[in-house]
């Protein structure tokens, strides 16, 4: 299948674009994958697609070919630029590049741009070496529900396993399942073996979907965090010891004993449920006369 421009292994050689290992860059050559990816984050007519690292535009063009209203590219190789430019003139007025580091554009303000009357989604083969911090920082914005509708990422299949973890997969199980679980519905779509990149890396990707959820269980997103990172900062200690450093007056047994979870549970032990109850009596600690 083929969308009018040239084949994109012409493009990058053309350009002289050899992925940076210190830019996270794989390339996606296969226009049948990327638009298989692509129709995963759809439907597309009305959407405004955000893309992180878009390359030479395998993903960018078959987003467009799949529809996409309009597509606003993130791209920090100044290499890039002449391909992406190229795909903008086959898909007049569809598709906007802007120039710099996705770590520091601000998301929400970006989404919020275009969100008037039609959805906006974030679709992206991120940057291995950034893909965690970026999704985490998306999902600890201040506000929530966010402008985008729909996360479809591509990450590294450990990441992706760590993102949808249960306490049932205990060695995966950590901050990142807690805060996905908290305030997303996450899943993993399907694999993409090493082959289908240049240059192949050493480990299966994984595409995931992430759907904010409109109204997540209420805690204070800060205490959430404290909590999560004490707990598994020392996940292999009972979280009356885990816990110490964080709990109000060092009491972690109190602070356990308020959300309902035995003090010699260990954090892989404890549900999202469980860590919001925790963020909870965290923000109403009770006093010695509260009773238990």
């Amino acid at each position: 299948m083929t969308d009018g421009l040239p084949p994109l292994r012409d493009v990058v050689a053309r350009f002289g674009i050899a992925p940076k290992k210190a830019l996270g860059q794989n390339f996606l050559f296969d226009l049948n994958l990327t638009r298989r990816i692509a129709r995963a984050a759809g439907p597309l007519d009305e959407a405004t697609v955000i893309e992180i690292g878009p390359g030479p535009g395998g993903l960018t063009r078959a987003l467009l070919a799949e529809g996409a209203k309009r597509v606003v590219a993130i791209e920090r190789d100044a290499r890039c630029l002449a391909a992406l430019a190229e795909i903008s003139a086959h898909y007049p007025g569809r598709l906007e590049v802007i120039e710099g580091d996705a770590l520091d554009v601000d998301m929400q303000a970006l989404c919020t741009r275009f969100a008037s009357g039609s959805p906006v989604r974030i679709c992206a083969n991120l940057p291995y070496n950034i893909s965690t911090v970026l999704l985490t920082n998306w999902l600890e914005a201040e506000v929530w529900p966010p402008a985008w509708d729909r996360l479809t990422l591509m990450f590294q299949r450990e990441v992706a396993e760590r993102i949808v973890a249960t306490p049932a997969e205990r060695a995966d199980y950590g901050r990142l399942a807690v805060l996905c679980g908290w305030r997303t519905q996450a899943r993993i779509l399907f694999d993409v073996a090493p082959s289908a990149f240049t240059p192949p890396p050493k480990v299966t990707s994984s595409i995931v979907e992430l759907r904010p959820r409109a109204a997540p269980m209420e805690c204070d997103k800060r205490a959430l965090l404290a909590i999560t990172q004490a707990a598994f900062g020392q996940r292999r200690k009972m979280l009356r010891q885990s816990l110490k450093g964080v709990a109000p007056g060092g009491d972690a047994e109190g602070l356990l004993r308020a959300a309902g979870i035995e003090p010699t549970r260990r954090a892989e032990e404890v549900d999202v449920d469980g860590f919001v109850g925790l963020a909870r009596a965290f923000e109403h600690p009770r006093g010695p006369g509260d009773g238990r």
